[in-house]
């Protein structure tokens, strides 16, 4: 198990800057999960761990050591693609052990090494297949497995997942995570997917224009967003996002009588003007808390929930109720809030504010 350091890292492609300053310290037997919208730099930042292309600027240290302008076979790292990547006339066997089997390791250590990996991915009855004979999940086990046999200082994996359906999906999701909290090796996974970084991580760095807004774990990153953009790119139904201004009463919400009094944004001066967050899953029918009024525009069950669309005051919310409650399309609804659950965000610098 290693550590990881990312310091300042900076890329340029000509007169475009993909990463603008990227520091990361990672300690050993950590799952960080790089996740962001497409072009949001997570997979170039990757690729220049893997060595796969050099910084413009910065430095990563792997347990101390610079790595930069080391070639790719002496990082001493692993690395699993989005492709999986597998010679199509080798059997499962010799694509597990071909790493292996190109640095001259022994017959007998490499045939035991292999055979220790398929066990360990549930794969030991397909090592005389080839990849063509497999399905997807399996051709995808084959490709960590061929990472894995290496017992490389730390992973890195290429949003894995994203050719696979939502079912197996969800089923490697579980095995990866078993494999890391069996292995505790350091791992960096790259995707665009909230649900696995959110399954996966034990730290999370939310990417967006060749920056980092916000690494934290993932029990902060859903409860204490540092910035709209993290606010609305995890969750599932996203964050809703209320305009409002503050007031020498509270915090009104745009398009209402509403006024909310929000411990903590007293002092606020009267007039700024805000962006009031709220999960679907805190808006409630009935109990204690803050009052809204609304309409409601659209009702669909989804089996455990009842996913509602209103709207306050011209402006829309969606409420993840209970399958049990009865609100149909154009009923008036009374919806109660926690006042705990509002998320208070600065509408021009867009950062968190309570």
């Amino acid at each position: 198990m290693s550590t990881l350091t990312i310091e300042a890292i900076r890329k340029n492609y000509g007169a475009v800057e993909t990463l603008k300053g990227i520091d990361i310290a990672l300690e050993s037997g950590e799952f960080l999960v790089l996740l962001g919208a497409s072009g949001c730099g997570k997979s170039t930042l990757l690729n220049i761990i893997a060595g796969l292309a050099e910084p413009t600027s910065g430095d990563i240290r792997i347990d101390g050591r610079s790595i930069v302008g080391m070639h790719p076979k002496d990082r001493d790292i692993a690395m699993v693609f989005q492709s999986y990547a597998l010679y199509p006339n080798l059997t499962v066997h010799r694509n597990i052990g071909f790493g292996l089997e190109m640095r001259k390791v022994a017959r007998a250590e490499r045939d035991r090494a292999v055979e220790e990996t398929a066990r360990l991915l549930q794969i030991e009855n397909l090592l005389e297949r080839k990849p063509g004979q497999l399905s997807g999940g399996q051709r995808q086990r084959v490709a960590i497995g061929r990472a894995l046999v290496r017992n490389p200082k730390i992973f890195l994996f290429d949003e894995p997942l994203s050719n696979l359906d939502a079912k197996l999906r969800m089923e490697m999701r579980t095995e990866l995570k078993r494999l890391h909290q069996m292995t505790r090796t350091t791992v960096v996974y790259v995707t665009h997917d909230q649900i696995e970084a959110m399954t996966l991580a034990t730290r999370i760095a939310v990417m967006r224009n060749g920056r980092i807004e916000q690494l934290d774990t993932p029990e902060a990153i859903y409860d204490r967003p540092a910035t709209l953009y993290v606010a609305t790119f995890v969750g599932a139904p996203p964050m809703n996002l209320l305009a409002a201004t503050a007031g020498p009463d509270g915090v009104k919400v745009e398009g209402t009588d509403i006024v909310l009094a929000v411990p903590g944004l007293e002092k606020l001066a009267p007039g700024r003007k805000l962006v009031l967050g709220l999960r679907p899953e805190a808006v409630r029918t009935g109990g204690e808390g803050l009052r809204l009024a609304a309409r409601c525009e659209v009702a669909e069950l989804t089996g455990p929930e009842r996913i509602v669309t209103v709207t306050v005051g011209g402006q829309r919310l969606v409420a993840a109720l209970p399958a049990s409650a009865r609100v149909e399309a154009g009923e008036d609804v009374f919806l109660t809030v926690d006042p705990a659950a509002l998320h208070v965000f600065d509408a021009e610098t867009e950062q968190r504010l309570n």
